[in-house]
């Protein structure tokens, strides 16, 4: 971990036995990639927020680098897209996934050699995928997590918690001072990875397979690899010599790289056996150089696993990321998932507590995020099937179908909520659909659109943080008594409600003009007289296809609905 001195505790009061008592309105246990999300939304919406972790710092080694297109629009929309891109910027150009039994020569194949072939993602996001290591993440996160307010508290243990119906309190200690400090929070978030201890506390059990496989994680030191690898800039090797396969990962593409060795606890193997010498002989032959210079600079065994909590929310207790579910790594989808929980939970969290929600809306986190995991969790353990992933032999019935790359954007991307905050939906429709449709359907993430707005270039996708969006149309609903526009401009004062209206078209009425030729109203599915409403987290909630007598009386229903506020 990258050292870090725990924050001063600045508690409100004590109690009286003179512990500190500190107030906030949320509490997040965890401070790796979903924990410090987690604070970096919260923050972005204004939300007071302590986190505790247990680490004296963030991750000091180099894994989760995968993150998808849906999480970098999540944060280009916080505005830490460009730090992550500039700490990312050592593998900016390594794309593929190369499998092939030696490195020598030029042996086995490309499971796929670019991301984004031909950049036609550039037709669906602003954003693209980013490969950046958890230790070169974590710190940027952590950044702007305190640059936005976050009390971070590093070096610091959750010891135990009580839940009751109107807050939970939870005892912590300082493990450099030995202080314990009892923390009152309306709610808390656990991320407190897949060992859960908060989960396990709450007594909510887990659906899934269980443990898929075993690998150690070995970091090393080569300055002769770079020439064996040549120019073949891979974001993962799998090197599949029988006697010796792993999966080769750069660092820096130069001298610093990870290897992963299988491992098999089911057979009594143990972590002792993973000597150095055993690591340098395994690396030197599944690379196919017999005397290639290694040297062992660190060993860390992980699992993989699909495991899914069969519930995400208890009371005032929320689980988000590993503690709500384990999935393959191969695709990097858990990760990636654990942050979209976060954001999904964040904005819901600042509803309810902003007060212009009630309580059942937080209802809908995991009627929403529990299904997308279960629909990941799956697709990851394919995916491990599909490249045959160093150490798992696959049971009946785990994995498979499909080729190297299908569906991989339609569960990064188009994945879709049937159920949950969200209005004229088919509880029936696939979580993960079978091909990518990004048309405005309710439930599935809004659609990209490049348009104008004050004289700048953006994505409709950057319009979606801190309020709901209505978008219609300027000459279709012109701003009259009973025009969409004004319905919301009205609604949002009496509601008190968090919504901005944004019209469409070309006049001096409009607050966006789609960029070329675009269609707003057709690439959102509905008309010009029609009504789109989008959600903080860019999840479109509810729309009209056409105009309705009241258009206010319609829009009030809705949102009523839609923010539990019935």
């Amino acid at each position: 971990m990258n050292a870090r001195k725990p924050m001063q505790q600045n508690p409100d009061r004590t109690d009286p036995t003179g512990t500190p008592t500190h107030h906030v309105p949320v509490l997040i246990v965890g401070g790796s990639l979903v924990g410090l999300s987690t604070s970096v939304f919260l923050g972005r919406l204004g939300v007071p927020h302590t986190l505790v972790e247990r680490h004296t710092g963030t991750s000091i080694h180099p894994r989760g680098r995968g993150n998808n297109v849906r999480t970098m629009e999540l944060f280009r929309t916080a505005g830490v897209e460009p730090g992550i891109r500039e700490a990312a910027a050592t593998l900016a150009d390594n794309h593929g996934i190369l499998q092939t039994p030696t490195l020598v020569g030029d042996a086995g194949e490309w499971l796929f050699k670019q991301i984004d072939a031909g950049g036609g993602l550039a037709r669906f996001s602003p954003s693209s995928w980013c490969l950046c290591s958890q230790n070169d993440l974590e710190p940027v996160l952590l950044e702007h997590a305190e640059r936005l307010g976050g009390d971070l508290r590093y070096g610091t243990e959750l010891l135990s918690f009580e839940s009751d119906p109107t807050g939970v309190t939870a005892i912590v200690k300082s493990r450099e001072t030995g202080e314990h400090t009892t923390i009152r929070a309306d709610h808390l978030v656990a991320a407190d990875g897949p060992r859960s201890p908060i989960r396990e506390q709450l007594g909510i059990g887990q659906s899934g397979p269980g443990d898929l496989f075993h690998n150690v994680s070995v970091t090393f030191r080569s300055r002769a690899l770079a020439g064996v690898v040549g120019d073949r800039r891979f974001i993962v090797c799998y090197l599949t010599n029988p006697d010796a396969d792993g999966a080769l990962l750069p660092v820096d593409n130069e001298e610093n790289w990870v290897f992963h060795a299988p491992w098999h606890p089911e057979q009594g193997e143990t972590l002792e056996e993973f000597t150095e010498e055993r690591c340098v002989a395994h690396i030197r032959r599944a690379v196919g150089v017999d005397d290639l210079d290694v040297e062992i600079t660190g060993k860390a065994p992980w699992h993989a696993a699909q495991r899914v909590a069969r519930g995400y929310r208890s009371g005032r207790v929320f689980l988000a990321g590993d503690s709500a579910h384990e999935m393959s790594p191969t695709g990097a989808f858990g990760s990636n998932t654990g942050i979209q929980d976060a954001h999904n939970l964040a904005w819901k969290l600042a509803a309810v507590l902003g007060g212009w929600a009630g309580e059942g809306l937080l209802d809908s986190y995991d009627a929403e995020r529990r299904p997308v995991a279960e629909a990941t969790s799956a697709r990851a353990a394919a995916r491990s099937v599909e490249h045959s992933h160093p150490g798992f032999a696959p049971a009946p019935g785990v994995g498979g179908g499909g080729g190297p790359q299908r569906g991989i954007l339609d569960v990064a991307l188009g994945y879709r909520y049937p159920r949950g905050a969200v209005l004229g939906t088919d509880p029936a429709t696939p979580v993960v659909p079978e091909r990518l449709d990004l048309s405005g359907e309710p439930g599935s993430r809004a659609p990209h659109l490049a348009v104008r707005h004050r004289g700048e270039s953006v994505s409709t996708l950057d319009l979606y943080e801190r309020s709901l969006v209505l978008l219609s149309d300027a000459a279709g609903d012109p701003d009259a008594s009973g025009g969409w526009h004004a319905a919301a401009r009205r609604l949002a004062e009496a509601m008190s409600v968090p919504l901005v209206s944004y019209r469409f078209g070309a006049g001096p009425d409009a607050e966006l003009t789609p960029e070329g030729d675009a269609d707003w109203a057709a690439v959102h599915g509905t008309t010009a007289g029609g009504a789109v409403l989008v959600r903080p987290d860019g999840f479109v909630a509810w729309r009209s296809p056409g105009p309705v007598p009241d258009a206010e009386a319609a829009l009030r229903e809705v949102l009523t609905t839609l923010l539990a506020r019935g």
